[in-house]
């Protein structure tokens, strides 16, 4: 994406939404909006603005989701389990493939992804994740080409927050409610199926300007404005003043036992974190041949094989892999990339199921030793 001036805010309805999807799949992209799946929101293939959850929002806290009918909003739920990252970064990945036996074996490389997307109420959290990824995974010698030739095509329609989850704490992050990068048009949607559109790109601007739109008023700015801060306000809140360091410097800390007694290692958190990048390769035989392929899927620090070297794992047990999973996310990630590894989406407390919450373990771990 590519800068575009100065943007100016546009008003679409619900016909421009639709025209927004129709002339996105018009250029050939496979257009993903949240959808209502199996009691949850997820990114699905959509073809026009009614699949989208209209109606709907999220009751989240701790161990806890559910969506129930309210109001008329067609984006008034915010995350649901997966983000985007589960687009870019998929959770298994071919890297190649055999065929044939002994001297005829012929490795064959997974061709790259060459669909393109777009991708439809991307929200601010996720595009600062986003942005993690795409650190970690585009720069340097060792580049994705999986990841980056996914990335390359993405257009991304990102929905300003207007409501917050109980769980959610973006703006102690500076990552949210309101997207200010990584994204083509973000909208706040308003009252009555209006939405505030405005471009960041120079292809989100093209976009914009063949949608029926009308100019957006002073009145209009000022009502998106105050929908988003209300989000914001809503939020719960985590003190992250010189929180590294104490993560750093309390490995002792009681806390660390007492979180364990309850963590049942299952890696939810690290699966519905839109940060966590981590993977493991495996190599898996056909049982009908010799064929063989080699594959990437995601891996998570809460599982004991993550650690193993020579003579057995490094962290063996429940404290050290929450342990080593809370200080990286907001401590030692600050060394590594010069920012918390945390965007404050809130899924990794609703999608525990005994409820571990990240903002309540790093107030408890402040707190001085006795």
């Amino acid at each position: 994406m590519t800068g575009a001036g100065t943007p100016i805010p546009v008003m679409i309805d619900v016909d421009g939404l639709d025209a927004l999807i129709a002339a996105l799949a018009a250029e050939g992209r496979e257009v993903l909006g949240p959808v209502r799946r199996d009691g949850a929101l997820v990114f699905e293939p959509i073809g026009a603005a009614g699949e989208l959850p209209r109606g709907w929002v999220d009751e989240q806290s701790g161990g806890h989701y559910r969506l129930k009918k309210e109001g008329t909003a067609f984006f008034g739920a915010t995350n649901g389990p997966q983000g985007i990252k589960r687009i870019l970064h998929t959770p298994h990945q071919r890297l190649w493939r055999t065929e044939g036996s002994g001297d005829a074996t012929e490795i064959i490389p997974e061709p790259l992804d060459d669909t393109r997307r777009a991708v439809i109420g991307a929200r601010a959290c996720d595009l600062a994740a986003m942005a993690v990824q795409d650190r970690v995974l585009m720069e340097g010698t060792y580049g994705d080409p999986h990841y980056a030739a996914r990335r390359g095509s993405l257009f991304v329609v990102a929905v300003n927050c207007t409501r917050a989850a109980d769980t959610c704490f973006c703006a102690s992050m500076n990552t949210g409610p309101k997207a200010t990068a990584g994204y083509d048009i973000a909208l706040t949607e308003l009252e009555g199926g209006r939405f505030l559109a405005v471009s960041g790109s120079d292809a989100g601007a093209a976009m914009l300007s063949g949608l029926p739109s009308a100019p957006a008023s002073a009145a209009e700015e000022a009502q998106a404005e105050e929908a988003i801060e209300g989000a914001r306000d809503q939020q719960r809140r985590i003190d992250t003043d010189g929180l590294p360091q104490i993560l750093k410097t309390r490995p002792d800390h009681p806390r660390w036992s007492e979180v364990a007694s309850r963590c049942l290692n299952c890696a939810n958190c690290t699966m519905v974190c839109p940060t966590c990048f981590c993977t493991t390769v495996e190599e898996v035989s056909s049982l009908e041949g010799p064929e063989t392929e080699r594959v990437a899927r995601w891996a998570s620090c809460f599982t004991v094989d993550f650690s193993h070297i020579h003579g057995g794992a490094v962290r063996a047990g429940a404290k050290s892999r929450y342990r080593q999973w809370l200080t990286h996310k907001l401590g030692t990630w600050v060394d590594q990339f010069g920012e918390l590894g945390c965007v404050g989406c809130g899924r990794c407390i609703s999608w525990c199921p005994v409820g571990i919450d990240i903002t309540e373990e790093a107030a408890a771990l402040r707190r001085e030793e006795g």
